[in-house]
């Protein structure tokens, strides 16, 4: 039985309770009359007790010469003055009592006549008018299945966030800022015969800020500013996402100038013909509505569409051209002076204590993205009221680094003494590679207490920020990844699953080198495979062969030569500094932590 129905149930069970209720309280409360029979009344008049009657059809309303209020019926029929006279009442005695005469009628007659008629069918109506109102309902969320769902947002929100809280990513701000100017001020543009943008696409990675600029964008512009998922367009019925995109852009050029603001556009701005349900597939007809709707026949001005997406590549060539999408903003990963900004806007609410360097946090934080950060901030707040402090010093912000990269401390994984050495030799290995190869980034910390799934783990971080990468870099990073490898069977002349995710990672690294960067000595510089996406019985195929078997065969020699000489570069620098790989395991084993300070001393 359906929920409302029940509901309606329960309700009409209540109110025909409280009615029965109601009406037996109005029927005991108050100081009702006593009743007696005629008899009396005509012994009361003859002893001359009776003041005055009041007659009301076959009731009689009597009261006393005391005060006291009585009530007598009569038979129908029958004349008061008769019935009197047979039980033996004189004329003279009748006379010396006030009679008055009125007839029952007005509205308390006509409800006691018609109300005990008419109540149940106006509970019945009424519940019957309660079921039907619930099954509109129903039918009326059927009739709105095709509007859009988009939400506005008010104008001074409590949460409302504007670009001053917004570190870095300047040129991002200064071409949305331009965007908002356009709105407050279109005459300032259109007297230079300058056109509003239509669109603006955010381009960047996950975490990065795409969503929070938007935000920025609401609390900067004084006009209304719809938002909404890409993924809320898309239903299991074809022609529902089409028509929430027109019902979208009808709202907003009601209210132009408007701001609409989608975000992952590329659940349905994929390009077109990669799926599998041809031209009807629900999912190409949203994206045909959408195209149609940013720059179709009909004019669309006062209207512009912010969107958002970490996956330029997969999105429709139409989607991303002029008129369209006028402006593409790539908002990038914050350098170190961004981070030290995101860091300080992060900090504002929370108690940090004297020691606390956000300069140095920021270097120690390279590659986080804006909501690495925040996630960072707030963890290191938790473990502060965790352990009962009022402050937060730079011990748990470091702890917390530790803890968005590699997951929390797993305290109830104990390691054997032979596990808990060959863990220390493996780390050891890492570090000892990483200082002793030119081209490797310093190593800041050494630790062979388990996290997220690591047993151990070496963490070594540049000393700049960097854009590019160069081939000694790569080869001495393979280096660095087999040294935990080498180091283990070296010492134990046997190996364990410990290198497994180095291998990985080498491998990989070595692939990429060959087919993507142009890195090798024998293949001519040309990209191998074409990486596309293509999604077919929830597979994802994200390369596609365009070589022949005996490139193939080079590319897996190539492959092989780099990561061999990257082991034979890790197996020498370890043979050659065995005894200060030894200190370094040594001190992990006592203190299980070694920073960038120790080590470097151990290394001197």
């Amino acid at each position: 039985m359906p929920k409302y129905v029940v509901r309606n149930l329960i309700l009409f069970f209540v109110v025909l309770v409280g009615l029965g209720v109601l009406f037996s309280t109005a029927s005991l409360t108050g100081d009702k009359p006593k009743e007696i029979d005629l008899s009396t009344l005509a012994a009361q008049i003859g002893r001359d007790e009776v003041k005055s009657i009041e007659i009301r059809g076959n009731e009689l309303r009597i009261a006393l010469k005391d005060g006291t209020a009585q009530e007598a019926v009569k038979e129908s029929g029958d004349s008061l003055v008769s019935a009197l006279r047979d039980f033996g009442v004189e004329p003279e005695k009748l006379q010396a009592v006030e009679l008055a005469v009125k007839e029952p009628g007005g509205f308390s007659y006509w409800m006691s006549v018609l109300l005990p008629i008419i109540l149940p069918f106006l509970l019945i109506g009424g519940f019957i008018y309660l079921m039907m109102r619930n099954v509109q309902g129903q039918n009326m969320r059927a009739m709105m299945f095709g509007q859009s769902s988009a939400r506005e947002v008010p104008k001074d929100g409590k949460n409302r966030v504007t670009f001053k809280d917004v570190a870095g990513v300047k040129e991002a701000k200064e071409e949305l800022t331009e965007v908002v100017d356009f709105l407050r001020n279109p005459k300032k543009f259109s007297a230079l015969g300058a056109k509003i943008p239509k669109g603006v696409l955010l381009m960047g990675s996950p975490g990065t800020g795409k969503t929070l600029l938007a935000r920025a964008v609401a609390g900067e512009a004084n006009v209304p500013f719809l938002h909404i998922s890409g993924s809320e367009f898309v239903e299991m019925f074809v022609g529902v996402g089409a028509s929430r995109v027109r019902d979208l852009f009808a709202k907003a050029k009601k209210t132009a100038p408007c701001i609409i603001f989608i975000d992952e556009i590329d659940a349905v701005g994929r390009q077109r013909g990669a799926g599998l349900g041809g031209s009807h597939d629900e999912r190409e007809q949203t994206l045909n509505q959408i195209l149609t709707e940013m720059d179709g026949f009909e004019p669309n001005a006062g209207v512009i569409v912010l969107a958002a997406t970490n996956r330029p590549d997969v999105l429709d060539p139409a989607l991303l051209r002029p008129g369209r999408f006028d402006r593409r903003v790539v908002i990038d990963p914050p350098d170190l002076n961004d981070r030290e900004e995101i860091l300080k806007i992060h900090a504002k609410k929370k108690p940090l204590a004297a020691d606390v360097n956000l300069r140095k946090l920021a270097e120690r934080t390279p590659g986080f993205s804006g909501a690495d950060l925040a996630n960072l901030m707030n963890e290191a707040a938790i473990l502060a009221a965790r352990k009962d402090k009022t402050e937060v010093t730079e011990a748990m912000l470091l702890d917390s680094v530790e803890k968005v990269m590699l997951g929390p401390e797993r305290k109830s994984y104990v390691m054997n003494d032979h596990e808990k050495k060959v863990t220390a030799y493996h780390e050891a290995g890492h570090a000892l590679v990483a200082h002793f190869s030119k081209h490797a980034d310093p190593v800041h910390k050494i630790s062979i207490i388990s996290r997220g799934f690591a047993a151990g783990y070496t963490i070594k971080l540049p000393t700049e920020d960097k854009r590019m990468h160069t081939k000694s870099e790569f080869i001495d990073d393979i280096a660095v990844m087999l040294g935990g490898y080498v180091a283990e069977k070296d010492i134990f002349n046997e190996l364990t699953t410990g290198a497994s995710s180095d291998l990985r990672k080498a491998t990989s690294l070595a692939k990429d080198m060959i087919t993507r960067f142009g890195m090798s000595d024998v293949l001519p510089p040309r990209t191998y495979g074409e990486h596309e996406e293509m999604i077919f019985l929830g597979k994802e195929i994200h390369s596609q062969r365009d070589y022949s078997e005996k490139v193939a065969q080079q590319i897996d020699e190539e492959v092989a030569a780099l990561i061999q000489n990257g082991k034979a570069q890790a197996e020498k620098i370890i043979r050659e500094q065995r005894a200060k790989m030894d200190k370094v395991v040594e001190v992990l084993l006592k203190n299980e932590t070694i920073e960038k300070e120790e080590f470097a001393a151990l290394m001197a």
